[in-house]
């Protein structure tokens, strides 16, 4: 039979299973805290203080409109629906982005056409958690500024 000779644990070898540790945990918060930093989308304004001093007369102006917006996704189009009591309003659309909320990587530049009843864009469809951010304009110039969620519909 043979018996195993069992070394001491020393200091040494508590050292350096201590640094080894901490060198992963480390090393796993730097990788995470440059993936977080490398993927954020950014400033939604260059100055926060001067868009603060529209934003409350902006937004009243806004909810005057009585819009009523919504986006769904069926396969690869998204149909983005505005509403005032009911009925279709055509807009202005000076801007709309599909992306995600965490990135600006998969980001899409709609190029929406108004039906008759709402407004239709092609898409490059994928899973997950999609944003539309919409910029618009009235007929009487008041602009329209939303971001939606978009519903995906199977």
């Amino acid at each position: 039979m043979t018996t195993k000779v069992q070394k001491p644990l020393t200091g040494r070898t508590v050292l350096i299973i201590t640094v080894s540790a901490f060198s992963v945990i480390i090393g796993v918060n730097l990788t995470l805290a440059y993936q977080a930093v490398a993927t954020f989308p950014g400033l939604e304004t260059r100055n926060s203080y001067v868009a603060s001093q529209n934003f409350d007369a902006d937004r009243k102006a806004q909810l005057a409109l009585n819009w009523d917006a919504a986006a769904l996704m069926t396969g690869d189009t998204l149909r983005l629906q505005i509403r005032k009591d009911g009925l279709p309003v055509q807009a202005h659309i000076q801007s709309a982005v599909l992306g995600r909320a965490t990135n600006v990587s998969d980001d899409q530049q709609l190029d929406l056409v108004f039906d008759g009843q709402d407004y239709v864009a092609n898409i490059i469809p994928a899973s997950g958690n999609w944003n539309l951010r919409l910029v618009a304009q009235a007929a009487d110039g008041t602009p329209f500024r939303q971001r939606m969620i978009v519903k995906v519909m199977q």
